[in-house]
């Protein structure tokens, strides 16, 4: 019985230790496909989760680890994951773009200027001791700083009708400016401080090139909205080359920017800054129902700045390149009215100016009443031109008073060449009254 026993203890032990052994080769085969596996999925994270996380790491953190003489790959590739692991952390992506536009704020804002003007406006309709009722009203808006010899840009409707403003640093410190040019058809300003600011840090803001924007560039608009000093909104270029309207002088303002950046009351003649720092527009108006921001802003470009603002420092003026004609983008029915193919592209002449640059070269607009138009212009200075845009953007920005161009019409089934020397646009005659 004993020996039963210990033969059954025996027996038991033995299945024991088989038992045992084969728990030992399962958990070792385990261990070994669980490195595997491991070893795999490292693998597979560095290369789906590597150029993924580095797309969202800052260039300055994207930087390749040093290696000692000798280091072992697997040490290398240690270092690559540890930095895409860092690198991945939200907040300091959030970080490293608040600072970005941090840096911008603290470099732009000392040069941005509250512009305080004072208007005298007179009601005819109440008399008072036989004189018109004057009254007095306070406008304000953004400016900022050009040069350090004190010279301020702004938006000429800021400043319209006045001869001196107060310009107003972030630092509270206020000076007398005088109104030394003005171009009302892009609604430039520039104003020359005339009290001593010789205890005044002038930082000028640098001129970008706004021709270079693109469509979801970060912005910076920088300003004082309802008198709210050195405010700062962020937003993108929503769009570039709009047209727009200045119904007061009865021409457009060519290739505005238009921005979602918020912009209201008071941000008038404010920069338009990319995330460099650079102006690359001046805030000059909203498309609104409201007279309040609604997602849609527009800035002048500062390659507009760029060209006008020297004249207006040495002259008090600008020239503007005109050709004096009005017409219309051909649409697919206005072609066929004009006895045209549908697809045919230029612009329609609807009327021309008498003695103006188009008339003196014989270019002609409608001469009846049953068709709305004349010549079709569809080149200029061999540049094929498809709509109205075309012809002011060419002649704004790539032309002067006194240029010679020749343009293309199609008249009576010809095309023909045409010569035209541009003159300086005339002010509207509310201007020259």
């Amino acid at each position: 019985m004993s020996i039963n026993i210990v033969q059954q203890d025996v027996i038991c032990i033995s299945a024991i230790n088989t038992l045992v052994k084969m728990v030992q080769k399962e958990v070792a085969i385990l261990t070994i496909i669980s490195v595997l596996l491991a070893s795999l999925l490292a693998v597979q994270v560095a290369r789906d989760g590597g150029l993924a996380l580095g797309q969202l790491v800052s260039p300055a953190t994207q930087q390749v680890p040093s290696t000692n003489a000798g280091q072992e790959d697997s040490s290398s590739g240690t270092a690559d994951t540890h930095t895409a692991a860092s690198g991945s952390n939200p907040s300091a992506i959030i970080d490293t773009e608040s600072a970005a536009l941090n840096q911008v704020f603290k470099k732009a804002s000392g040069s941005v200027v509250q512009i305080t003007s004072s208007v005298k406006t007179v009601i005819p309709n109440i008399i008072i001791n036989g004189n018109p009722l004057e009254s007095q009203s306070t406008r304000l808006g953004s400016g900022f700083v050009y040069d350090t010899e004190g010279r301020i840009i702004t938006n000429n409707h800021v400043v319209d009708g006045s001869k001196t403003v107060d310009v107003t640093f972030v630092d509270a410190n206020t000076y007398s400016a005088k109104v030394v040019g003005t171009d009302a058809f892009s609604d430039i300003a520039v104003l020359q401080i005339i009290d001593d600011f010789s205890g005044e840090y002038l930082s000028p803001l640098s001129l970008g090139d706004s021709s270079q924007l693109q469509v979801g560039q970060q912005m910076i608009a920088i300003g004082n909205p309802f008198g709210l000093s050195d405010t700062m909104t962020t937003g993108i270029v929503s769009q570039i080359g709009r047209l727009l309207p200045n119904h007061e002088m009865g021409f457009s303002i060519p290739n505005a920017i238009q921005t979602d950046a918020a912009i209201n009351p008071g941000n008038s003649g404010g920069p338009l800054l990319d995330i460099q720092g650079y102006v690359v527009g001046v805030n000059t108006a909203i498309k609104s129902n409201t007279g309040e921001f609604s997602g849609i802003g527009f800035a002048i470009p500062s390659n507009a700045l760029t060209r006008i603002v020297p004249h207006l420092i040495q002259e008090g003026k600008y020239d503007h390149p005109w050709l004096g004609i009005a017409g219309a983008s051909l649409t697919p029915d206005l072609a066929e009215k004009l006895g045209l193919p549908r697809d045919f592209r230029g612009v329609a002449i609807a009327t021309v100016t008498p003695g103006g640059p188009a008339g003196k070269a014989g270019i002609a607009g409608a001469t009846r009443n049953d068709v709305p138009a004349g010549d079709v212009i569809t080149a200029i200075d061999g540049q094929a031109v498809k709509r109205i845009e075309d012809i002011i953007f060419y002649i704004e920005e790539h032309t002067s008073v006194g240029d010679k161009m020749t343009i293309t019409v199609y008249r009576d089934g010809h095309s023909q060449d045409l010569n035209a020397t541009l003159q300086a646009r005339p002010l509207p005659v509310m201007q020259t009254s």
